[in-house]
């Protein structure tokens, strides 16, 4: 026990302070939005006093506060986030709740346009995605990698009578003690340094009364922590900002020789170039111009979402844990293998970034492995101590061509089928064995040897979140034959008969083979299995049999139940109708939501074209579109933008399934396991609220 008699006055400080007006918190919560601060005068040093012949009365020594403690946490702990708003609305929605739970009411909450729309331009990250050397957060300059100190809210909490007074004291050993005085019911605000303690000594004074005095140590924990890996790690599917539709028609080729060869979908809103099929070759300002009404993402090259189940555990270790701050590395980028991506740069997924698609991005991504050394190095620069606490991980699914099993499963047409399968985009479950049994395992051992030195020599810190399988039905087996989220393109529609092979060879073979990788089981050598094998997570498979790509509910929005035929008739047949109502159903196309909770927990082609409708500008010449109208860029306008893919729900169960794995790696306490996160109905029908919107678009 420090005795505060022995010179704790004495002590160095290097600690600004400032009060703030009460904001009502307890012991272990998330703060709750602050008012403005007020800014509290800190008392001068004392002067030396000139010798009197009596010395004044001494003042009793403060008596140990019995049942009153200093309370302290972190503001704004998930320092990818700017703006501690962004913190507190999800510390809100998710106190003592499930991450699914969270973001069903933030779903509900913004209308099912999704949270993550006004998030995504306050972040410490550049245009194209990438963390930033140094990050304005809250008004205060801060270096993103090697924080020097955080931001710290603390407060009295107990039996202190309403009158009283607190004289703070904070000080780390290292510059003179600051002080300041304010009501006890008021907390105080300061900058803690990192890496080192903080002794805050508070003395509680009411009039007439022997001040009580009570102390603690404040010392932030900051957990570094990466994400990497492919599609689903990055969160491809879920744009933060959705595209914006039209709710007039865009006309499409198609790849059949004879019969008619158009096709009218909903196009993007604002766009003022040739809508039509009959011109020619689309100019190249009508490109610029589609660009720039795209969705918008926390980085377009690599599709990575604020969605991302990553991120959202990541955010999650936060909120629940308010005396750590999390320093986060989002890595992960669509289209990743483990050799393409991971350790070797790929093509952008796409090439304008910013608002507006206002800023070029790279056309290519290096790979993960290298950016994460560089980070690293980066951080250790002036912190040799800064290490890794925690990677996620999901990849594999490209490594056996997973996208292939898709395309097999999902294109009907026999033109179409026949253009792809020559293209090698259509796969085979004899390929995907073979690699399963080649290249993974190659991949998994290369893997391995990079990542050790990175986490400390044990890969128990990276933890392997496997699939969700996006393909079961509610009612048992894999999905059946239907169009039904399938026809948004003519030549799409779910083959039972093929898809049924693939069910079962993605849960019994592949689900299996990658557990075995992950965690050196199964047959699989490790040199060092004890320090070789990942932490694996993959409890919330049994949660994804109930919402793959064919569930529906009675409370699914509104729009998809009267819009998205099951029966495969959800746009107008005839090219008249379809470029002036596109919609069978007459409602408008910008009434979707994309965010809306609904049974699916994997987006259909309809929801990856009405949410991102991505332009595919990485993939290969041979597959690039020749203009706005070809009958490739009909395809893949469907498919590139994250059929296939689990929804923000989706991550957010993978989030929770995650954070018990990564609360034992990080030896952080596990929550109550009782909470339960059930269903939310659907919103009852209502006015809908306006939010701010770029300019040329539509209120939504």
């Amino acid at each position: 026990m420090r005795s505060w008699q022995n010179g704790l006055l004495g002590m160095a400080l290097a600690v600004g302070v400032a009060s703030a007006v009460t904001a009502p918190a307890i012991a272990q919560t998330p703060l709750a939005p602050p008012p403005a601060a007020t800014q509290v005068p800190l008392a001068p040093p004392p002067t030396d006093a000139a010798p009197t012949d009596t010395a004044p009365p001494a003042a009793p020594l403060p008596e140990p506060a019995v049942g009153v403690s200093i309370d302290w946490q972190v503001r704004n702990g998930f320092r990818l986030f700017r703006d501690e708003r962004d913190f507190v609305r999800h510390a809100a929605a998710e106190r003592g709740r499930t991450v699914l739970a969270a973001e069903q009411t933030l779903a509900v909450d913004t209308g099912g346009r999704g949270w993550a729309r006004d998030t995504v331009v306050r972040l410490c990250t550049d245009a194209a995605g990438r963390v930033i050397d140094e990050c304005m957060r809250d008004g205060v300059r801060e270096s993103y990698l090697n924080p020097a100190d955080h931001r710290i809210e603390a407060r009295v909490t107990g039996a202190v009578e309403p009158e009283a007074q607190c004289s703070w004291t904070f000080e780390d050993g290292d510059s003179l003690p600051r002080s300041l005085t304010a009501s006890c019911r008021e907390p105080v605000n300061l900058r803690a340094g990192y890496g080192k303690p903080t002794v805050a000594v508070v003395d509680i004074a009411v009039p007439g009364g022997v001040p009580r005095r009570a102390t603690t140590e404040i010392l932030v924990q900051d957990l570094l922590i990466a994400g990497i890996g492919d599609s689903i790690a990055s969160g491809e599917g879920n744009p933060d900002r959705p595209v914006v539709l039209s709710d007039e028609g865009f006309c499409f080729r198609r790849f059949i020789a004879s019969g008619r060869n158009e096709f009218f979908r909903p196009g993007r809103y604002g766009f003022k170039g040739d809508k039509a099929c009959d011109s020619g070759r689309g100019a190249d300002n009508d490109r610029a111009e589609w660009a720039r009404l795209s969705a918008r993402w926390m980085s377009a090259p690599c599709h990575r979402s604020l969605y991302s189940y990553q991120l959202r555990a990541a955010l999650a270790l936060a909120i629940e844990n308010p005396r750590i701050a999390v320093t986060f590395l989002p890595l992960a980028c669509t289209g990743a293998t483990i050799e393409v991506g991971l350790f070797g740069g790929q093509a952008a997924r796409e090439l304008n970034c910013g608002a507006n698609g206002a800023t070029a991005c790279p056309s290519r991504v290096p790979g993960q492995i290298a950016q994460l050394r560089d980070l690293l190095a980066k951080a250790q620069k002036t912190q040799p101590q800064r290490a890794l606490d925690l990677v996620f991980l999901t990849v594999g699914a490209n490594d056996v061509d997973f996208s292939g099993l898709v395309a097999d499963v999902i294109i009907e047409s026999a033109g179409e089928r026949g253009l792809f399968r020559r293209a090698g985009v259509i796969g085979s479950i004899e390929a995907s064995q073979s690699a399963m049994d080649t290249t993974l395992p190659t991949g998994f051992h290369k893997l391995r040897g990079a990542l050790k030195p990175l986490v400390g020599g044990n890969l128990d810190r990276v933890v392997y979140v496997s699939y969700g399988h996006p393909a079961l039905s509610p009612n048992g087996g894999a999905c059946p034959t239907s169009r039904d989220g399938f026809d948004v393109h003519p030549a799409f529609g779910v083959d039972a008969d093929r898809l049924a092979p693939v069910a079962q060879f993605v849960q019994s073979r592949f689900f299996p083979r990658l557990k075995a990788l992950a965690t050196c089981s199964g047959g699989v050598v490790c040199g060092d299995p004890g320090r070789e094998r990942m932490t694996f997570v993959d409890a919330h498979q049994s949660a994804f049999a109930d919402h793959g790509f064919c569930a529906r509910s009675a409370n699914d929005p509104a729009f998809d139940q009267e819009c998205f035929s099951p029966a495969g008739t959800s746009f107008a047949a005839g090219p008249v109708e379809g470029a002036s109502a596109p919609l069978g159903c007459g409602a408008r196309p910008s009434d979707f939501r994309p965010y809306a909770p609904r049974a699916r927990w994997i987006r259909t082609a309809n929801d990856s074209y009405f949410a991102a409708m991505t332009f595919p500008e990485g993939v290969s010449a041979t597959m690039q579109p020749n203009d706005l109208h070809d009958a490739t860029w009909g395809v893949l306008s469907a498919v590139y933008g994250g059929a296939v893919h689990p929804t923000a729900e989706g991550h957010a169960a993978m989030a929770d399934a995650a954070l018990p794995a990564a609360r034992a790696v990080l030896r952080l306490p596990q929550p109550d396991t009782s909470i339960v996160a059930e269903p939310l109905p659907a919103p009852a029908p209502g006015p809908e609220p306006m939010v701010p919107q770029t300019a040329g678009q539509p209120p939504r």
